[in-house]
């Protein structure tokens, strides 16, 4: 078999890591075996190393992929310039949507801060990935924030709440944590 060019090369990087952030969010970090990535990418298990030192390189970046993913414009405070009532609409819009039951079942493609936790919560402390996590929370509590406060208690009741209802998903306790969270967070 030939080499690939160095497009094809690139191009296979990017989707082993478009891929392996879908799954981890998905599976969780250690649920994914290399093999099951490369398949899921329809690449062989052997490429794998051409392109990462280790898998812990590939959480590294796939957890950066994953924030990369959540466009700044799509969360409230987005625009600077908005009144302080078109952001308050913004912001029960995104906390709608967010708590929502369409979003606690995209787990693959859904937030990174609650897909992710686990994980980086039994990862190393000093990992490139715990500190691309922290900067990504840092950043969507910053967007949930309003005059009154830094964002953190709106967020912390988001993201616990989405975790807790994907953990009982299949029982009415849900559908009652997203719905209380939503009643909350968007007070």
């Amino acid at each position: 078999m030939g080499r690939v060019s160095k497009e094809q090369a690139q191009e296979n990087r990017r989707r082993i890591v478009d891929t392996a952030s879908r799954l981890f969010r998905e599976q969780g970090t250690a649920g994914v075996s290399v093999a099951d990535l490369m398949k899921a990418a329809g690449l062989t298990h052997g490429g794998f190393y051409k392109h990462f030192d280790s898998k812990e390189a590939l959480v590294d970046e796939a957890t950066a992929r994953a924030f990369d993913g959540v466009g700044t414009d799509d969360r409230p405070g987005a625009d600077s310039d908005t009144d302080e009532d078109a952001a308050k609409d913004a912001r029960r819009a995104f906390v709608e949507n967010y708590l929502s039951p369409e979003h606690r079942d995209d787990m693959a493609g859904g937030c990174p801060t609650a897909g992710l936790a686990t994980d980086m919560a039994r990862g190393a402390t000093g990992s490139a990935a715990r500190h691309t996590y922290a900067e990504g929370v840092r950043e969507f509590a910053r967007r949930m924030a309003d005059d009154d406060d830094d964002g953190l208690v709106r967020l912390s009741t988001m993201v616990g709440a989405l975790i807790l209802a994907r953990a009982v998903n299949g029982d009415p306790l849900s559908d009652a944590l997203l719905a209380a969270a939503r009643a909350e967070a968007s007070a």
